[in-house]
């Protein structure tokens, strides 16, 4: 793309309102200055600080003097022309705009032999690392980086390989990096358009920054797509990613910081997450499907849950081949007021819904234990799922998951549950890392190397609901493939449920509710099942 036409894509993008929350009058200043100047001016190339874009000579320190210089005349954009940029860290700084165009690559450059010096930046320390892992703990040892910034953005059709970075193992390892980009603390930041190939522990990882844009990026990797983290007002959009090793857009809130921040005011929208391809195979078209089947790929919040999530909507997403969703708060922390809508999956390895409320409580001593509540998940249709597990909403005696509503959901799933599976009863498992098959493998006990554990499946194969106070489903169709000898719907400890408009696969014999120590219990128009209210109930099928 020339020097003009990029001028062009930019105006365009201005005139449209896309340059993104606090980059808009600053970058209309620039590119109306861009558009009267002679050719070139206004934009510093990268090559003319002494970059080759060789894909063999070390560009970073060029890369830098390029940052450096559009940083000393109050901001502008830096300019990757096509090439392939082979790179140690990258430092952003305020007021800065990255442009990679097409046929642009930044290249994640091997580190050093280990002692010799030089490679990523050092990962800087952290007093709280012990609340969460390393990756999450450190953010300069990446390919590209910034901290404390405000008004940043990296633009355009070129990519990101992280080539060389650590999926995790030896990131601590001076001169290794792991992560693609690393952002703290950061205001007004707009990533759009680009691609990441194989990002490393992270392709994207964004703690505690404000007003945060993402937009039309196809993430391509082998473990996290991209890591929300203690932010406020972010909408992601457009987005393709796909996470077979891992999750793909996954919101958290941990103790980096040093505070315990919320996640919240968050769209995510428009976006495929899927666990099903060989790594780069969405990236070049290819769609080549792993031979070991799917993968996590999900999108999913709370694993890392010390701040809390609050006022969060996804919309118009697609899963394939990956876990469902997941929705979870084990670290003493909030998580309400949520939407889920108009989601499609296919294939989904696990839970479709996924739901958990836990005691883990990775966060500084004497929080107590978290909520939540306020969740609403309407318009699911979901075709090829496994069977084994069905969807789980469980929180822990005396802590109970409240207020959900679950509407116009279709579930086609594999069956073949048989009755010692409906006879299974799950572990609690309070404080266990929060995964949906934590309750269909109890945890490993005794010396290491011994039998694995024995894998069950859970006693339901539509929805198990545990420890819920107040949930309403409506309009749920629930089938098997084949004969499942599980009823679709079991509740155990929950105070105030109404069903409405329930249909599915029957099985003879096979109730469609196993009620234990339920009370408030309402079912209407559920076929097979004449309509009741039951006030209180110790052990009962319908």
């Amino acid at each position: 793309m020339s020097t003009e036409n990029l001028r062009r894509e930019f105006l365009k993008r201005a005139s449209a309102g896309l340059a993104g929350t606090g980059l808009a009058f600053q970058a209309g200043q620039g590119i109306a200055h861009a558009a009267a100047s002679p050719p070139g001016a206004g934009f510093l190339d990268v090559r003319t600080f002494g970059a080759t874009g060789d894909g063999k000579t070390l560009d970073s320190p060029a890369i830098n003097k390029a940052i450096d210089a559009a940083s000393a005349a109050g901001g502008g954009t830096v300019l990757f022309p096509a090439g392939n940029y082979l790179s140690y860290s990258i430092h952003l700084k305020s007021d800065i705009l990255l442009y990679l165009d097409a046929g642009a690559t930044i290249i994640a450059a091997d580190p050093p032999a280990q002692g010799a010096g030089g490679g990523f930046d050092l990962a800087e320390p952290n007093e709280w690392d012990k609340y969460q892992d390393f990756g999450h703990s450190h953010f300069h040892n990446s390919l590209i980086w910034g901290e404390s910034l405000g008004n940043i953005a990296i633009l355009g059709y070129g990519r990101i390989w992280g080539k060389s970075l650590s999926r995790g193992q030896g990131a601590e390892i001076p001169g290794v990096g792991n992560k693609s980009i690393s952002l703290k603390n950061c205001h007004n930041v707009l990533l759009r358009d680009f691609s990441i190939l194989h990002g490393g522990h992270f392709g994207i990882l964004a703690t505690g920054i404000d007003n945060f844009t993402l937009d039309n990026l196809k993430i391509d990797t082998n473990r996290d797509g991209m890591d929300v983290d203690c932010c406020r007002n972010v909408r992601i959009s457009n987005c393709y990613v796909n996470s077979p090793a891992d999750d793909g857009i996954c919101l958290k809130s941990d103790h980096a910081l040093g505070s315990s921040k919320q996640t919240e005011f968050v769209t995510i929208t428009n976006c495929y997450v899927s666990g099903c391809w060989e790594e780069g195979t969405l990236l070049d078209g290819t769609y080549k499907r792993r031979p070991q089947g799917g993968g996590t790929g999900r999108i999913k919040f709370g694993t890392e849950s010390d701040g809390g999530f609050r006022n969060i909507t996804i919309s118009n997403c697609v899963f394939e081949g990956c876990q469902g969703l997941a929705l979870e708060t084990v670290d003493g922390a909030i998580l309400e007021d949520i939407t889920v809508t108009n989601i499609s999956m296919r294939d989904i390895i696990s839970a479709p819904i996924f739901m958990r409320l836990g005691r883990r409580m990775r966060t500084p001593e004497g929080r107590p234990i978290g909520t939540l509540k306020r969740v609403i998940i309407s318009n699911i249709v979901c075709s090829g799922s496994a069977s084994r597990l069905g969807s789980i909403i469980s929180g822990i005696p005396g802590h109970y998951i409240e207020d959900v509503k679950i509407s116009n959901v279709q579930v086609l799933h594999q069956g073949g549950g048989t009755k010692e599976d409906a006879a299974f009863q799950p572990p609690e498992n309070e404080d266990m890392y929060p995964e949906p098959t934590m309750f269909a493998a109890p945890p490993r006990r005794g010396a290491m190397g011994g039998p694995p554990p024995v894998m069950h499946s859970m006693p339901s194969h539509g929805f198990y609901v545990r420890h819920v106070k107040g949930i309403q489903f409506d309009n749920i169709e629930i089938k098997a493939e084949k004969e499942d000898q599980r009823p679709p719907f079991v509740l155990d400890d929950v105070q105030g449920a109404d069903f409405f408009r329930i249909k599915g696969s029957r099985t003879a014999g096979v109730p469609v509710f196993a009620l234990h120590d339920v009370s408030d219990f309402d079912v209407h128009m559920c076929a097979g099942v004449p309509d009741a209210q039951l006030a209180k109930v110790d052990r009962k099928t319908l």
